[in-house]
């Protein structure tokens, strides 16, 4: 019954593409750099008739070598590289053309790759090295729960790149399989009749949970007012709003009931499109407010977790500037902060904290861990923090406990 919805891993002959790619082009820079200073000197010491005439031939084969060279690269790394992005690849072709510029984009292109390449290779390592241990085998497999205004699809997976790095490590990987926008309890009645299906159907017992945002409230009431806590041996939230949201009461208030309901129309029908029986886009949102979401923690946390048999750990992360995040994070960072201070983009980190045990992640480099890094939301890797790795031990630390 294991969900096959991991995206397809990096293959080791994917990665030898991007690197022959990368080196292409930077054979292809460098020689084209001490060609172009040997034509010159030579024209300006025999002129361009005798140059011509003598080296026509060498000149034509060298001409076709480096556009086999450039093409060939440039091709290889646009199939292959997942960091260069769309937005690099639109400027590499507009500005293709364009003296100097175009040399500028090449080596930011070269740059890019380079470090893709250089830093899957050592992931690969990594986990060829570590293999035979499979620290991500638990004794119960996990149950990944999605946040709100998302589905779990087949073909694009919520977590990103996560689930086949665990599942590499050798993890069992479910997913919550919920709609994208209900009240905290009616996403709660969907996510245990789910986690009853998974032990029924797979005599696993348990499982563990890591809910990343409103997923951690469904989680949490479906635990301790829906009889699944004997089947739940941990939980772990990511960036969950348990307080709530600040920024939320207010739009909420200060927004027409037209435009609400415009918005609301047109979310609902969407995702009735995409698999949702009965979306609500209002309710999801309302007890996403600071207001109800500390209503109804207050109502959960009277739940004896702990006593129950689950682990219980929270963990949080912030942005540090607005450019940490990519739109519509690096847009909504600072409303967030005036009224939730520090955030990761959505959620202040006051609400974080849950649990036994809390972890907030501040990256050393300039760039912050927004709410939708901690997901690989853009597979991107970050300067400072890898996302894989930081699932990985994190469910490697669910098996040093015996869960």
């Amino acid at each position: 019954m294991n969900d096959r919805r991991t995206e397809k891993p990096l293959t080791v002959a994917r990665i030898q593409m991007l690197w022959m790619g990368n080196l292409f082009l930077t054979i292809f820079l460098v020689s084209v750099v001490i060609l172009s200073i040997w034509l010159v000197n030579r024209l300006l010491d025999d002129g361009f008739k005798e140059t011509f005439l003598s080296l026509w031939y060498p000149i034509l084969m060298i001409v076709i070598l480096e556009n086999l060279l450039f093409w060939g690269g440039i091709i290889l790394v646009y199939v292959t590289s997942v960091q260069l992005g769309l937005k690099m690849r639109i400027i590499g072709i507009a500005c293709g053309m364009i003296p100097v510029v175009h040399i500028i984009v090449l080596i930011m292109i070269i740059s890019i790759t380079g470090r893709e390449a250089r830093f899957e290779k050592a992931k690969m390592k990594l986990d060829e090295q570590r293999s035979a241990q499979q620290i991500c085998r638990t004794k119960y497999p996990i149950l990944m729960v999605h946040g709100v205004f998302f589905r779990d699809m087949k073909h694009l997976n919520y977590w990103g790149r996560v689930p086949a790095e665990l599942e590499k490590n050798g993890a069992t990987i479910y997913y919550g399989n919920h709609q994208s926008a209900l009240s905290v309890e009616n996403s709660a009645k969907e996510l245990a009749l789910r986690i009853k299906n998974i032990v029924e159907e797979t005599g696993c017992e348990k499982v563990n949970i890591i809910a990343h945002s409103k997923g951690g409230l469904d989680t949490k009431f479906a635990v301790a007012a829906l009889g699944v806590s004997p089947y739940v041996a941990s939980i772990t939230t990511v960036n969950t709003p348990h307080k709530g949201c600040e920024f939320a009461d207010f739009l909420l208030g200060k927004a027409p009931a037209g435009l609400r309901d415009k918005v609301a129309a047109a979310y609902n029908g969407t995702f009735k499109k995409l698999g949702d029986t009965t979306p609500s886009f209002i309710d999801a949102v309302t007890d996403l407010t600071a207001s109800r979401a500390t209503e109804i923690s207050g109502y959960i946390d009277q739940f004896d977790f702990k006593g129950a048999g689950v682990y219980t750990q929270s963990i949080g992360s912030w942005m540090k500037k607005a450019t940490s995040g990519a739109f519509p994070l690096n847009m909504s960072y600072s409303f967030v902060n005036k009224f939730d201070g520090p955030n990761d983009g959505l959620v202040g980190e006051p609400s974080f904290h849950w649990g036994e045990h809390y972890t907030f992640l501040e990256n050393k480099k300039k760039r912050g861990i927004s709410h939708a890094d901690m997901i690989d939301l853009s597979r991107e890797n970050i300067a400072g923090f890898d996302i894989r790795e930081f699932y990985v031990q994190l469910v490697a630390g669910l098996k040093e406990r015996g869960l």
